[in-house]
Order: structure tokens, then C-alpha cells, then sequence
């Protein structure tokens, strides 16, 4: 699973003429589903953005997490993360889990992180979305469970995966 967590001030989506979701201060997370992920790859996503610690501290460092802070996470289907542009202009998204996959695996990530204690909201998957937000920072981390250590990234490191270097 990929994902791009990006810290701010406030982060919502909207479907339709409706805000699905909102959070004020937190991480925006664009989660995707790439083929091969399973349940291991959406608990390691889970707890790694719950504690990814990337709030300052009373001195100014990176030290603290979104739950330290008391913020939200505002979670984000996009299958687009798992698009391979190397060739060409159009990118490919042949390794984009079909729907059918990447539901209930974005959902387990979404449970992982509330486990953890993490206080999150989603946008709907499958819908068109007009997501808003104000960056904090701005600062930004892509992560990618087949370039983690541990059981997710070990079964990951054999996978084939269009790495994002």
C-alpha cells in the first residue's frame, strides 16, 4: 500500500454538493491499493501513520504524533498512487487493485489507524471527491509498505512494484 500524508491545518472532502468528511488540525492521507497488498500491508500503514511523528514539539522538532497533537486523520482513497509513469505520458495503472480488493483494504488501514487511537474520517471510496485543505509546513511523506521493515516489507521487498524513488 502507498500513501501520501501531508500535515494541515484543516483538510475536507466533498461529494455531490456535500462535505462527506472534515478534520482540523491533522494529516491528510491519500491511501492507495496496489495488486499483492493484504491485510499485513494495511496494519503497517496503519500504525504508521497513527505514529508517524511529524507535529513539532515545545523546541521546534519533528517529535509528536497526530494523536499527541489531538488531531484528525482525514483518509483518502486514490488509486492513482499505485500509477506507473516511467513510460510514456499516460500513466499505466495496471498494479491499481481492482475495487473489489482495495475497499476492504482501505478500510482495514482505516481501522488499524483507529486501533492505535488515531481519531479518523474517510472520503468515499469509488466517488469523484473535491478534496480542500490548508498544507501545514508543508510537510509531506510518501510511504510504501514494500519498502518497509518488518512482515509487510519483507513479503514486500520479493514482490515486483513500480518503487517510488
Amino acid at each position: 500500500m502507498r500513501a501520501i500524508v501531508q500535515r494541515v491545518r484543516w483538510a475536507q472532502v466533498e461529494v455531490g454538493r456535500s462535505i462527506a468528511a472534515r478534520i482540523e488540525r491533522g494529516l491528510l492521507v491519500y491511501v492507495g491499493v496496489c495488486m499483492g497488498d493484504g491485510e499485513s500491508d494495511a496494519e503497517w500503514l496503519g500504525e504508521k501513520v497513527a505514529n508517524l511523528r511529524v507535529f513539532e514539539d515545545g523546541q521546534g522538532k519533528l517529535n509528536l504524533s497526530v494523536q499527541d497533537v489531538r488531531g484528525g486523520i482525514l483518509a483518502v482513497p486514490n488509486f492513482t498512487l499505485a500509477g506507473d509513469a516511467r513510460r510514456g505520458r499516460r500513466p499505466s495503472f495496471t498494479d491499481a487493485a481492482a475495487p473489489a480488493q482495495a475497499e476492504p483494504l482501505h478500510d482495514a488501514f482505516v481501522r488499524a489507524a483507529r486501533r492505535r487511537g488515531a481519531a479518523v474520517e474517510t472520503g468515499v471510496f469509488g466517488a469523484h471527491m473535491l478534496i480542500a485543505s490548508q498544507a501545514d509546513g508543508p510537510v509531506n511523506i510518501i510511504l510504501d509498505s514494500r519498502h518497509a521493515d518488518g512482515p509487510a516489507g519483507a513479503k514486500g521487498a520479493n514482490r515486483s512494484a513500480n518503487a517510488i524513488e
